[in-house]
């Protein structure tokens, strides 16, 4: 039996552009790990089998793929202990894949390679390619071409997650955005994004990167006001984060919006 993290992540930024050849939106993101992780563990069984998540769909998919490629019966077992919120914009789901991929291929005689592993989980996701990744990345084309990304990483992060509020699907949200011309421009926002990102020396900086195109909240105008240097929506949402210089300020937030909706004090994760 193994076992791994499967840590949230963050959009620290989240610029979109115009639809691709493929379907897809140009994106221009910068994924961040936290330590609010799921724990993933696997085992090898006579059958494929996923507990812990019934609304599992992606680990399944992505074990049964595993096994394709690498001309072998899906025979593992997976237990999926749900920390991170499900359909919130933190990637859990994602991040659970991920870490069943690796977990299984070392499993095998013969286990894919990084390229080939990396290749797969572009099947399955966007986000699925960079929970296989350490450390932060910027994220290009449909958001999963990742490149090393060096960003100040020392601060608390509060996470809000609205009550009552549920996820639109994310087609949904991209149709809206879509609607609304929300592509206009797109080549400005990435020229700022990169010139921010190159500026960002301490976590303060992160203040200066263009926010998320895709996903507001009035939640993020309370963290502002709560001491946060940086709030937005994650992802498509409705999570919505506040970055603080400090626990203490962290703490203090947290307690403030307890009454809003669920909440979690987490930071940037050193494992990955």
């Amino acid at each position: 039996m193994s076992e791994r993290a499967a840590p949230a992540k963050l959009n620290l930024s989240l610029v979109v552009g115009p639809r691709r050849a493929g379907g897809k939106h140009e994106v221009v993101t910068v994924l961040e790990h936290l330590e609010l992780a799921d724990r993933v563990t696997l085992e090898t069984s006579s059958a494929l089998r996923v507990t812990g998540f019934p609304e599992d769909t992606l680990v399944t998919r992505a074990l049964t793929r595993l096994a394709a490629a690498a001309c072998v019966e899906p025979c593992w077992g997976v237990d999926v202990d749900k920390r991170i919120p499900v359909a919130a914009g933190l990637g859990g789901g994602s991040a659970d894949a991920a870490a069943a991929l690796e977990l299984a291929n070392a499993t095998l005689e013969r286990p894919l390679g990084a390229e080939a592993l990396q290749a797969l989980a572009r099947e399955l996701g966007a986000d699925v390619p960079f929970f296989l990744e350490t450390g932060p990345r910027l994220g290009t084309g449909d958001g999963s071409d990742l490149a090393p990304c060096d960003v100040p990483r020392d601060y608390s992060v509060v996470l809000v997650l609205p009550r009552d509020e549920v996820k639109e699907s994310t087609a949904a949200v991209y149709a809206a955005f879509d609607a609304r011309h929300g592509y206009a421009g797109f080549e400005d926002r990435r020229a700022a994004l990169i010139a921010a990102l190159g500026r960002a020396r301490r976590p303060t900086d992160l203040a200066d990167l263009p926010g998320n195109d895709l996903a507001s909240s009035p939640l993020a105008g309370e963290l502002l006001g709560l001491g946060a240097f940086r709030a937005d929506v994650s992802g498509a949402g409705p999570a919505v984060y506040g970055l603080f210089e400090d626990d203490e300020a962290a703490a203090r937030a947290e307690a403030a919006l307890a009454g809003r909706g669920r909440t979690w004090r987490t930071r940037p994760a050193w494992y990955g």
